[in-house]
């Protein structure tokens, strides 16, 4: 059995992964309202975001106009993908879609096609993202009505003292690492916050770790 073989024998599974898209080049084929949705998403994350598509929703010219995206107002041509990091191909057409895949294997860039699971090098998990926080849910393109229901019912349950703990604690963590030389310190600073619970936490109680350690008040 040769490896092509083996690798259409194998079943398809997604493994989860957070990437940095920081100003980076993101693609989006397609300018209707799902076309949107992965826009916004990208943004939220502080993509470089191009679109690629003879026709765009009102809500995406007002983006354009205010240079939060690059805009393209053209069918797909060989040529779009250069230096990007991820792809959506949300085009009306299956034909161009497909293409804009092969393209993309071409040029081993990762490749999202809308409703067509079978041409996805990944999906788009419904994601939770408040402040530092973010949560991803997916069912491997089975029933994303379901993940849908899942990120719903998880977010009720993320409150602003789990954000603000997030925020202070990161910073915290980050200033030990900068100044503390001792593992074994640091560690017991962070296992001494670990058994605070999150609703009572406050500086309070921060500030009463940092003298027991000695540390620089936050």
């Amino acid at each position: 059995m040769n490896s092509k073989n083996l690798k259409s024998n194998i079943k398809r599974s997604f493994y989860p992964l957070f990437i940095d898209i920081s100003d980076k080049s993101c693609i989006v084929f397609g300018g209707g309202k799902v076309a949107e949705r992965k826009i916004r998403m990208l943004l939220n994350f502080n993509a470089h975001v191009k679109v690629i598509s003879p026709e765009v929703t009102k809500a995406l010219k007002k983006l354009a106009n205010a240079n939060k995206i690059e805009l393209l107002l053209s069918e797909y041509a060989p040529g779009n993908l250069h230096d990007s990091v991820l792809v959506f191909a949300a085009t009306n057409n299956d034909k161009i879609n497909e293409r804009i895949k092969k393209e993309a294997a071409r040029m081993k860039i990762p490749v999202n096609v809308v409703d067509n699971p079978s041409l996805c090098d990944f999906f788009v998990p419904s994601i939770i993202k408040k402040g530092p926080i973010v949560i991803a849910i997916s069912t491997s393109g089975t029933l994303p009505m379901l993940s849908k229901k899942l990120r719903q019912e998880i977010e009720k349950n993320i409150t602003k003292d789990h954000i603000h703990y997030a925020r202070t604690i990161g910073k915290l963590r980050k200033d030990l690492l900068n100044d503390i030389q001792s593992k074994k310190k640091r560690k017991a600073i962070m296992n001494k916050i670990k058994n605070i619970d999150i609703k009572d936490f406050n500086k309070k109680e921060l500030k009463k770790i940092y003298n027991v350690f000695q540390v620089g008040k936050p």
